[in-house]
C-alpha cells in the first residue's frame, strides 16, 4: 500500500548534490524523503491521502543550516520590561516601579539614564537597562558588582554572569526559544549549531524538555565555549551521554582566537600599512593549543574563531597536532570560524587537512562600501584582495559551511547570495573582489550539505536524496535566474522540519 504523505512539485529542485537543478517531484513518507523523480509525478506515486503541493517556479532546497549562532545573545533584546515607549526618565521608572525583583532588567532604552539616578531610585536591586541591539545599556552600581561588566564593556562575554538569571529561568526562557525557533523557520532554518557559553546556565534542561514534549522545530547541535570558566570536559563528556538524538546533540567546543581587521586586533603574518606590530590583541595560543589537543584526545571537535591570516596560520598549526589519518586529514570535523582575511597559502592547507571552514556570508551587509574600502586600504593594503577570499576555498577543496554570528546577523539567504555571490554591499555599487566570490550552487550547498558535513550528519541531512531526514526549505522563486541584484527579493516560501509543514508564507 502506498504510504507517501506529502508531494512536492516544482520546476527548480536543488538537491546539493552534483546533479544540476531540474524540474520534479520529491515525495515524503514520515520524516523522510522515499522518491526524488524528475518530470511530472506518476499517478500511482499517491492515493486520496497524499497531500499534494505544486510550487511552481520555487526552489526546493534541504533545509540550511546555520553552523554558528547564539540564541543567549539574541534572547537579551527581549528581556525584562520594554522600555522603547519611555520618553524620559520619569516614565522608565514608573514602568520599571512594578518589578520587585532584587535583579531588574529591561530592554530597549531609548534615553540615557545615568548611573547615580538609578542608585538612588534603587539602592539595593541590581538594574541593567539594555538599549537596541544590546551593545550598550545602563546600570546602577549594584549591577556592576554584581556582574563584574559597565556600560562600555557591554558585551555577551563580559555580561556572562547576567545569563543565570535569564538563560536559566525557565518561566522565560522556554517561550522565548519557542518563538526563536519559528523564527529561523520562517527562514528556512532547520538546524543550527548553537554556541553556549561555559555550561550553558541550565538552558539544556529546557532543551530536553522541549524534546521530551516533541515541540522542537530546529535541530539543536550546541556547543561549550568557555568564557567564565575553563574547559569543562566532565560537562562535556556528561552532554555527550545525555542528547545524543536526531533532535540535540553536543557538537563539542568553541574559542575565540583574535579580533577584527577594523580594530588592529586581527592577529597578521606581517605588519598592518604603517604599523610596527601585528596584533594590539594578547592571544593565549599555548592554552588554546592545549585545550584543543586534549578536546581532540577525548573526541570532542573543536571550532577556532579566527580572523586575521597569521591566526589561521596558526589554528591551522594546532590542527595539525590533533589526530589525522595516514592521508593527513582531521579524524574530527574541526573548523575555523569566520576567516575574514587569509593567505592562499593556509587556505590550500585547509583542504588538504580537512579542516572546515565556517564563513558569515552576510557579513558585507554590516558594511557601508566606503568606509569598508578606506579600511581596508588604511589597515592591510594591497594584502585587501585576499579579503573574504571564500573562491580560494572552495578552489582548494575546503568544506564551506555558513553561519550568521546571530545576532549579529540574521539568517537570510537571498541576501548572502547577494554579498557573497555577487560581491556587493548593502548599497550597491561594484562588486568587491568579485574573484573571490561563490557561484550561487556552491554557497546553496555551502548552507545545506556543508553545514551537515560539520555537524557530521550528511548521511542524514543536507541534501534531497532517498532515505534522508525530509528537512527541506522551499524559496519563493527561482534563485538561480533571478539577477543578482534582485536576489534580495525573495524570501522563504515553506519550511519542512522531519517531515511536517513548520512555516508557510504566503
Amino acid at each position: 500500500m502506498i504510504n507517501n504523505d506529502l508531494i512536492l512539485t516544482s520546476n527548480n529542485i536543488f538537491t546539493a548534490t552534483d546533479e544540476p537543478c531540474f524540474a520534479g517531484y520529491v515525495i515524503l513518507s514520515g520524516n523522510k524523503i522515499s522518491t526524488i523523480g524528475k518530470g511530472k509525478c506518476p499517478g500511482e506515486l499517491f492515493n486520496a491521502h497524499t497531500q499534494v503541493i505544486d510550487l511552481g517556479n520555487r526552489t526546493i532546497c534541504p533545509g540550511f543550516i546555520d553552523v554558528h549562532c547564539f540564541f543567549s545573545g539574541y534572547v537579551m533584546r527581549f528581556v525584562g520590561k520594554d522600555l522603547s515607549i519611555c520618553k524620559d526618565v520619569k516614565q522608565v521608572f514608573e514602568l520599571l516601579d512594578k518589578a520587585e525583583d532584587e535583579v531588574i532588567f529591561a530592554h530597549d532604552l531609548t534615553i540615557d539614564i545615568r548611573k547615580e539616578e538609578l542608585d538612588e531610585k534603587y539602592p539595593d536591586a541590581a538594574v541593567v537597562l539594555f538599549k537596541e541591539g544590546c551593545e550598550s545599556c545602563a546600570m546602577n552600581t549594584a549591577a556592576i558588582d554584581k556582574f563584574g561588566f559597565t556600560p562600555d564593556r557591554c558585551y555577551p562575554e563580559a555580561y556572562v554572569k547576567i545569563f543565570p538569571y535569564v538563560i536559566g529561568n525557565k518561566e522565560f526562557i522556554r517561550p522565548q526559544f519557542i518563538e526563536y525557533m519559528k523564527m529561523m523557520n520562517s527562514r528556512g532554518i532547520t538546524s543550527i549549531k548553537e554556541m553556549g557559553f561555559d555550561d550553558y546556565y541550565g538552558f539544556t534542561e529546557t532543551l530536553n524538555d522541549l524534546e521530551d514534549n516533541k515541540e522542537l522545530s530546529l535541530r539543536v547541535n550546541f556547543m561549550s565555549q568557555p568564557v567564565d570558566k575553563d574547559i569543562d570536559f566532565t560537562y562535556g563528556q556528561n552532554m555527550r551521554e545525555k542528547f545524543n538524538s536526531d533532535f540535540v546533540t553536543f557538537s563539542g567546543y568553541n574559542q575565540m582566537t583574535d579580533g577584527s581587521v577594523s580594530e588592529y586586533n586581527a592577529d597578521l603574518k606581517y605588519p598592518y600599512e604603517n604599523k610596527d606590530f601585528c596584533c594590539l590583541q594578547k592571544i593565549d595560543w599555548a592554552k588554546l593549543e592545549k585545550d584543543t589537543i586534549e578536546a581532540d584526545k577525548r573526541g570532542f571537535r573543536f571550532s577556532l574563531h579566527a580572523q586575521g591570516d597569521a591566526a589561521i596560520a596558526k589554528v591551522l598549526d594546532i590542527y595539525e597536532k590533533c589526530q589525522r589519518d595516514e592521508k593527513g586529514k582531521m579524524v574530527l570535523r574541526q573548523a575555523i570560524t569566520d576567516l575574514e582575511f587569509s593567505d592562499p597559502v593556509d587556505l590550500e592547507r585547509m583542504g588538504k587537512m580537512g579542516v572546515i571552514a565556517e564563513i558569515y556570508p552576510q557579513i558585507q551587509s554590516l558594511a557601508d562600501r566606503e568606509d569598508k574600502l578606506r579600511m581596508i586600504k588604511e589597515k592591510i593594503g594591497d594584502r585587501g584582495r585576499y579579503y573574504w577570499n571564500r573562491r580560494k576555498m572552495a578552489d582548494s577543496g575546503v568544506i564551506i559551511s555558513c553561519g550568521t554570528d546571530l545576532p549579529l546577523l540574521i539568517d537570510d539567504i537571498p541576501e548572502s547570495v547577494y554579498h557573497a555571490v555577487g560581491g556587493y554591499f548593502s548599497d550597491g555599487g561594484e562588486p568587491f573582489n568579485k574573484e573571490n566570490m561563490l557561484k550561487t550552487e556552491e554557497l546553496l550547498k555551502a548552507w545545506t550539505y556543508g553545514g551537515a558535513y560539520n555537524l557530521g550528519k550528511e548521511d542524514s541531512l543536507g541534501s534531497l536524496e532517498v532515505g534522508k531526514k525530509a528537512d527541506i526549505a522551499v524559496l519563493s522563486g527561482n534563485i538561480f535566474e533571478t539577477d543578482i541584484k534582485d536576489v534580495r527579493d525573495l524570501k522563504v516560501y515553506m519550511t519542512i522540519v522531519d517531515g511536517k509543514i513548520v512555516y508557510k508564507g504566503e
